[in-house]
């Protein structure tokens, strides 16, 4: 299988969070409004971040270079005022996206550990 960049694997990682968010936040209310609430607290930064620091005792060797690798991209410079969160959400996102394409078993064993925080 062809390795994709670390920003790709963010990319996809990114999508990948948003529709596990936007599935479970569904069952919850029918209004909009609150959907939409609900959803952003769960796909910002600073919650992607809290999510990383949470699982950090789980993860592999592996998993921690990923995500150390993922830490130190280069960051866009409207994201700059809050540098060390976004580094991290990106690091969480890289992982959701690694394992999306590598291994969907521990992307759905680490979902289901976080839906036990939802």
């Amino acid at each position: 299988m062809e390795e994709m960049n670390l920003r790709n694997y963010a990319y996809i990682g990114d999508a990948v969070w948003e529709l596990y968010i936007r599935e479970k936040t569904v069952r919850l209310t029918e209004n909009s409004k609150k959907l939409h609430k609900i959803t952003t607290d769960k796909v910002k930064a600073s919650y992607q971040a809290q999510l990383l620091h949470n699982m950090d005792p789980e993860l592999t060797e592996e998993e921690h270079e990923i995500a150390r690798r993922g830490r130190n991209l280069p960051i866009p410079i409207g994201r700059r005022s809050n540098q060390v969160e976004y580094r991290q959400a990106t690091a969480f996102e890289v992982l959701i996206g690694w394992w999306h394409e590598h291994d969907k078993k521990r992307l759905d064993l680490i979902l289901s550990k976080i839906l036990l925080e939802f």
